[in-house]
């Protein structure tokens, strides 16, 4: 590795494959990396993908453990960290032991809502000179284009329930609840809150059988450091069991996870996949 190639950076691991996209990008830039990984979420695999590697250490913990996170990522020099992959939300409500660290950080919250804990976990790290940056700083090429991106087109009765469901989604993503809306005949079917994406998609389908639409949107005000909302094969593959028929995500905003695989499976279900450009979602207003 040269001088020339960077301060180390850290990796925070959540669940997915989001982290080991960051690693990898990282570790082709020559970037030493550090990967915290929570011990409640992250894949186990990431061992295997350090092991070798002299410029790469995987440091366990649970996620209550934040003050030796920040510890661990001092110790090893680092001053940028990333945020990497889901951290299901309900885990704070689950049994979770938070250290002094973190408990000093709750404590001072009005709300536990998700960008409010993960704004004040991203002041506590710069307050120890750990700059949080955007999750997807070394990933640009993942993120979604807008348009449709898959070979079959909207039809007009999804189309009109995307216009539906934008403005319900948009509405609840403001208020920090979640980032999906499932809709079907211009009827909202099921809204997510702590349970992830994959989880209210299948509730959508008991629901409502074939042909719910599923709308996946930022954030209005969306910090790219953390929740940034992430798609893949899983996702398809929960749309297929539920029998959903289209996908609309945020172009700019969304990370498509292995865009290839991503794309070939949602077209092999027959699903209609489109990217919401700025413009349009401006135009909604």
């Amino acid at each position: 590795m040269s001088s020339e190639a960077g301060p180390p950076i850290g990796v925070i691991a959540g669940n997915g494959r989001f982290p080991f996209l960051v690693l990898d990008a990282a570790r082709r830039l020559g970037r030493a990396v550090t990967v915290v990984a929570i011990q409640e979420e992250a894949d186990p695999e990431l061992n295997q993908v350090a092991a070798g590697a002299s410029d790469t250490a995987v440091h366990w913990m649970s996620l209550g453990q934040l003050g030796k996170c920040i510890a661990v990522l001092r110790e090893a020099g680092v001053t940028e960290a990333v945020m990497a992959g889901q951290v299901k939300h309900v885990k704070l409500f689950a049994g979770v032991m938070p250290d002094l660290t973190l408990l000093s950080v709750l404590k001072r919250l009005r709300a536990k809502s998700t960008d409010a804990v993960l704004s004040a976990i991203a002041d506590v790290l710069a307050d120890h000179g750990i700059t949080l940056v955007d999750s997807t700083a070394f990933l640009q090429p993942l993120l979604a284009a807008a348009g449709t991106l898959t070979e079959r087109e909207l039809t007009a009765e999804e189309s009109a329930d995307f216009a539906f469901g934008y403005r319900m989604a948009d509405a609840v993503a403001g208020l920090d609840l979640g980032q999906t809306v499932v809709v079907k005949d211009k009827a909202v079917v099921a809204v997510e809150a702590m349970e992830g994406t994959d989880e209210v998609i299948a509730r959508a389908g008991r629901l409502a059988g074939p042909g719910v639409r599923v709308v996946k949107v930022a954030k209005p005000n969306q910090d790219m450091r953390f929740d940034v909302p992430v798609v893949g094969v899983p996702t398809v593959e929960a749309m297929r069991e539920a029998q959903a028929s289209a996908l609309s995500i945020d172009a700019g905003k969304t990370l498509i996870v292995d865009p290839d695989a991503f794309i070939r499976a949602a077209n092999d279900a027959g699903l209609s996949v489109v990217g919401r450009s700025r413009n349009a979602r401006e135009e909604a207003k």
